[in-house]
C-alpha cells in the first residue's frame, strides 16, 4: 500500500462491475453507501434530468455546487456535466469574499448547497435561479426554507437514464472560469498518473483534508479507479480499514 500526498469526465468503469465504484462512510454516525459504476451512473442521470427537464437548463448555463466530498456530490457534479453545465464549485466558506469569475455578478441558474452552509453567517451562498438543498445525513430534509427545494425529493422525479440529448466537445467551458472539459479531463489524468493510480486500484479519501473534486473523483475515476470518502475519518482504525476494504492508495 502506497500513501499519496498532496477529458472526457466520463468515469471508466471498475474491471469488476459488482464493486463499488464509489463509497461514501461517516465514521461519526456509523453511516455508509456503496454504489456501482451502473448506480453512480444512475444518480448521475437522475441529476442530469433535474437539471435538464426539470429546470429547463441548456447546455452553458451556470451551476453552483457548495458541496462537501459525498456520493450525493458526486452525483450532481457528474449530472451536471453530462449535460453540459459549467460548474462552480466551492468547498469552503468565503466569508463574506465576492465570487471572483466570470458572471459572478448574476444569479447562477441552479445552486446547490448543504442546509448547514445555508445557516452559517461566514458563508457567501450566491443567488441562484433554481436553488437545492443538498443534505448529508438524512434521506429527506425534515425543514426546508422557503424558496429553496430538497434534492433527494426532487431528483427522484427524474429517471435514471442517461440522457443521449447533449454533445459535448472537450473545448467546451466545463467551469465559468472558462477551463474546459477536455482541460479537467486532461488534469485528472495527469493527477492519476502522478499518483500512479490504475484500473482495479481504490483510493481512500480523508474527506476533510481533500475536498476538490478533481482529487476525490475525477482523478480516479478516470482511470477506472474506485473511491472510497471518508468524513470524520478515525485514524486510529486507519490500518484495518485499509486491510477490510482492500485500499491501495491514501489521500
Amino acid at each position: 500500500m502506497t500513501a499519496s500526498t498532496p477529458v472526457t469526465l466520463v468515469p471508466q468503469a471498475p474491471r469488476d462491475a459488482d464493486r463499488p465504484l464509489l463509497s461514501y462512510c461517516d465514521d461519526a454516525t456509523g453511516a455508509r453507501i456503496d454504489l456501482t459504476a451502473t448506480q453512480l451512473g444512475e444518480w448521475a442521470a437522475r441529476s442530469a434530468g433535474l437539471l435538464r427537464d426539470g429546470c429547463g437548463l441548456a447546455p452553458g448555463s451556470r451551476v453552483a455546487v457548495l458541496l462537501p466530498p459525498h456520493w450525493r456530490t458526486a452525483a450532481v457534479l457528474l449530472g451536471a456535466w453530462s449535460v453540459g453545465m459549467s460548474v462552480s464549485y466551492r468547498p469552503r466558506a468565503l466569508a463574506g469574499l465576492p465570487v471572483l469569475e466570470p458572471g459572478g455578478d448574476r444569479p447562477y441558474d441552479a445552486v446547490f448547497v448543504t442546509p448547514e452552509r445555508l445557516d452559517d453567517w461566514l458563508e457567501d451562498v450566491p443567488d441562484g435561479t433554481h436553488r437545492y438543498l443538498v443534505g448529508t445525513g438524512a434521506e429527506q430534509l425534515a425543514d426546508v426554507p422557503v424558496g429553496w427545494l430538497d434534492w433527494s425529493s426532487e431528483v427522484l422525479r427524474h429517471p435514471g437514464v442517461t440522457p443521449n440529448y447533449t454533445e459535448i466537445h472537450p473545448s467546451d467551458p466545463a467551469s465559468p472560469d472558462g477551463t474546459t472539459y477536455g482541460e479537467w479531463g486532461g488534469l485528472a489524468r495527469e493527477m492519476a498518473e502522478m499518483w500512479d493510480l490504475r484500473a482495479g486500484d481504490r483510493l481512500l479519501v480523508d474527506a476533510a483534508e481533500h475536498e476538490q473534486p478533481l482529487k476525490w473523483l475525477l482523478a480516479p475515476l478516470s482511470v477506472g479507479a474506485s473511491v472510497l470518502i471518508c468524513a470524520n475519518l478515525d485514524r486510529s482504525t486507519l490500518d484495518a480499514r485499509i486491510a477490510a476494504e482492500q485500499v491501495t492508495r491514501v489521500l
